[in-house]
């Protein structure tokens, strides 16, 4: 049974790492989508040049992301794979009677083996509900009562 267990935490964590790599590069390619339109523009055209000023602003944004999904990546590296959980802390994989999660970073729907899970965050409000249950534990929220079934 641990090594099902262990397998599907490994599976679920690559796949946080290839959507979280899609997005490293996809922010990468943007930055220097508008990296190139900046430099296609040329300088300034005159003191107030809004146009370049929002090309450059464009480009920081994507500058930006791209620097949010590398520390995102960072922090999926963090995950223990081949060590098991027995209370809800990062790098838990929790399965209540209505949903399944990882606690990882926030990525959204993960697809496994025909199963949905919820890649979630250690800020988000619904694991400082669930922030130190053990299996058994139940939890509420928005009006919604869980049991965790399994922790691992």
């Amino acid at each position: 049974m641990n090594k099902d267990i262990l397998h599907t935490k490994q599976m679920l964590v690559k796949l946080c790492r290839d959507t979280q790599m899609r997005m490293v590069e996809s922010a990468k390619m943007a930055m220097k989508e508008a990296q190139l339109a900046v430099n296609e523009y040329g300088p300034n055209k005159d003191r107030y040049d809004s146009f370049r000023d929002q090309l450059i602003g464009r480009r920081d944004m994507f500058a930006n992301q791209y620097q949010k999904a590398l520390s995102d990546l960072n922090v999926l590296e963090r995950i223990k794979c081949d060590e098991l959980k027995d209370k809800v802390e990062f790098g838990a994989i929790i399965i209540s009677d209505v949903s399944k999660f990882i606690i990882a970073i926030s990525s959204g729907k993960i697809e496994h083996d025909g199963d949905t899970f919820y890649a979630i965050s250690p800020a988000v409000p619904l694991y400082k509900v669930m922030e130190g249950l053990k299996a058994g534990d139940s939890f509420e929220f928005n009006g919604k009562k869980q049991i965790i079934k399994e922790l691992f």
